[in-house]
């Protein structure tokens, strides 16, 4: 085994893909980029009348500051990835950071203002927003007051225009990721939502239509017992084939992993009408269907026979297609006002997100009901 096989064996990466994102790694490094600022409280410690011990004691403070800063942002990263609370470690690192500015005031005075836009971008995103956002306005009107009362030229100003700035760059950027993330975990419910009514409509579509054919099936056979054994008995065994299609179906629909066939849902209009004594004129196949809306269709098919066999008390069942279109009619007692159930609008719910319409209405001479789909 080679070194660099024996390497990802030991950090658990396997052979031939990437290791940890170094930027992720280090990303707090491009983060204290802005620490090269400090330069200025630096040069103000070496260009002011001090003496060397004042000299060293300054760098010190000047230094335990950038190491707060810095060492803050890593802790709070690492917070933030483990899922971790981390507004406590942020208000501490604050502290730390205000303690070494106002170490270093007694040597370099109002020079300390120079720390104020590290303070300020710390904060927004170490504390609650609320805290950050006093914060910032503390801070922004303590570089005023600095600027008016200890700094009568214009360097004063500008820390304090920078503090402003910064402040509402960093609460910008830390609401619009709030908003982001917020938005993020809103579209993944949504998600969630959509696929447990996509489930719940399959389930619905699948169960709905194998038992139905179960129950009329269990009824002939129920009435054929005396009269025609033999006939009853292969009704039992149907039923037994259609409970272990059903089951296996439902199964494939939890998993995601199932669509309707429209072959196969023509089969089973044919079987399930003539088992409920309704006169089918179903096509053979469906081959001249555009085989973009097999599956749409195939489930509209299979939730239509469903209704005429339940509801319709028809008589007669005609199926049409086209290479866009599927019409089911019937000569039963037709929709009577009565308004669609769970199957029909999620039926709909298909058609539309497929680009298509949907009409449900009474035939020509105003008996029976007529299911249209159009794409």
């Amino acid at each position: 085994m080679s070194a660099r096989a024996d390497s990802d064996a030991v950090s658990g990466t396997p052979a031939g893909l990437p290791g940890p994102n170094p930027w992720s790694r280090y990303g707090w490094i491009i983060q204290s980029v802005w620490l090269v600022f400090l330069i200025f409280p630096v040069v103000a410690v070496f260009t002011l009348p001090l003496p060397g011990w004042q000299v060293a004691l300054g760098l010190v403070a000047i230094l335990g500051f950038g190491a707060a800063y810095s060492l803050g942002i890593r802790h709070l990263n690492r917070l933030e990835k483990a899922c971790r609370p981390t507004y406590g470690a942020g208000v501490l690192w604050l502290l730390a950071q205000l303690a070494f500015a106002s170490a270093s005031f007694p040597f370099i005075g109002v020079n300390t203002t120079s720390y104020l836009p590290f303070i300020v971008a710390f904060a927004m995103f170490g504390l609650p927003l609320i805290w950050a956002v006093t914060v910032a306005a503390a801070t922004f009107v303590g570089s005023v007051v600095a600027a008016v009362s200890f700094d009568a030229d214009q360097g004063g100003w500008i820390v304090a225009f920078i503090v402003l700035s910064i402040g509402v760059m960093t609460g910008g950027i830390r609401l619009m990721s709030e908003r982001s993330a917020r938005y993020t975990v809103l579209e993944r419910e949504l998600g969630l939502a959509a696929e447990r009514e996509r489930v719940a409509r399959d389930v619905h579509d699948v169960l709905g239509h194998s038992l139905t054919v179960v129950t009329v099936k269990a009824e002939l056979a129920e009435r054929l017992m005396d009269l025609d054994p033999e006939r009853a008995r292969s009704e039992l065994k149907d039923i037994q084939e259609l409970s272990r299609q059903a089951l296996a179906e439902i199964r494939e629909t939890v998993g995601g992993l199932r669509a309707a066939r429209l072959g196969v849902e023509l089969a089973a209009a044919r079987t399930a009408l003539s088992g409920a004594g309704i006169r089918a004129g179903v096509p053979e196949d469906g081959d001249e269907v555009d085989p973009r809306h097999r599956t749409v269709l195939a489930w509209v098919l299979r939730e239509a026979v469903t209704n005429v066999v339940r509801h319709s008390d028809a008589n007669t069942c005609r199926v049409v297609l086209g290479p866009n279109l599927l019409r089911v009619s019937d000569d039963g007692r037709g929709v009577d006002g009565n308004p669609p159930g769970n199957g029909l609008r999620g039926v709909r719910e298909r058609v539309e997100r497929a680009g298509g319409q949907l009409r449900i209405g009474p035939g020509q001479d105003g008996r029976g009901t007529v299911l249209e789909v159009t794409l």
